[in-house]
């Protein structure tokens, strides 16, 4: 129970900690420059220049019937941390733009937009991390993918066009339009890279017709690391062929490379983004 609490109270310090991120992206980089990103935060950028009312007043209107939906389609957990991610967004944006009057930090719009998707981007992913959401654009997909045979990614990637399309509109500018694609694309591959790292690591398949207990003793040796042997035989079930699995860091693929070609300068190496580690250690087979 004690593990589950930690855990818990983890993923809650994620989702404020995301939740001020996002609204720093906000109001210090994209909406001074009138840049907008994707989701109800664009959408909320864009018609903050239109009523003039705080953008955190209006991502609390946009995502609150969005949330009341998705606590039938999605379960009260997910909705419960969305409603307390949505409370901080609100809360950050509206205290760093009516109350502090935070001045924009860029005014750059090259700058403003990459910093802007950066924060915006480390922000959701966190939020993600904490199983939460920031509403608005994921509930919407996650709606509608759960209702038709369609993929999530292709849902927002859609609602993100209609985003950028409204900017370019508002704004009277195709080219705020594009500096808004810029931000949507920063902070997605800043989602990726919260949710699963940079790992240091590559996964390497080797086969060969040879038997690869010898070359697998000599990686252990020359390299430390161990591996897993599958033992199978090509399509037409007259020879055998083994697959050897490892994982290796990225600096030691050449002098894995020497090896293999030592042994079978016939055998065919295929190496692979880890791009999530996970177990006891990562010198163990996979």
């Amino acid at each position: 129970m004690k593990t589950i609490n930690k855990y818990e109270l983890l993923n809650y310090l994620y989702i404020l900690i995301g939740s001020f991120s996002l609204a720093l992206g906000v109001v210090a980089f994209l909406s001074p420059n009138k840049v907008a990103t994707g989701g109800t935060a664009g959408l909320a950028i864009i018609l903050h220049y239109i009523f003039n009312l705080p953008t955190g007043v209006l991502m609390a209107l946009i995502n609150i019937p969005l949330l009341l939906v998705s606590i039938k389609f999605l379960g009260k957990k997910f909705a419960i941390k969305s409603i307390v991610a949505i409370t901080f967004i609100v809360l950050f944006i509206d205290f760093l733009a009516e109350i502090i009057q935070l001045p924009s930090m860029s005014d750059n719009l090259l700058l403003a937009t990459l910093y802007g998707g950066v924060a915006v981007g480390v922000g959701l992913g966190l939020i993600f991390k904490g199983g939460g959401s920031a509403g608005g654009g994921t509930i919407i997909a996650k709606i509608i993918t759960s209702k038709f045979d369609v993929k999530t990614s292709d849902v927002i990637l859609v609602l993100d066009a209609v985003v950028v399309c409204s900017a370019g509109f508002v704004f009277n500018s195709v080219e705020l339009a594009l500096w808004s694609l810029i931000s949507i694309f920063a902070a997605a591959k800043l989602i990726d890279a919260v949710l699963t790292g940079k790992s240091s690591q590559k996964i390497v398949h080797i086969s060969s017709y040879k038997n690869l207990n010898e070359l697998s003793l000599k990686i252990s040796e020359a390299i430390g690391v161990c591996g897993t042997i599958v033992h199978g035989d090509d399509f037409k079930l007259s020879e055998n062929k083994d697959i050897l699995f490892i994982v290796v860091d990225r600096n030691r693929i050449n002098v894995l490379k020497d090896l293999v070609y030592l042994y079978d300068n016939q055998a065919k190496m295929i190496v692979m983004e880890a791009t999530v580690m996970l177990g006891e250690s990562e010198k163990k087979a996979l």
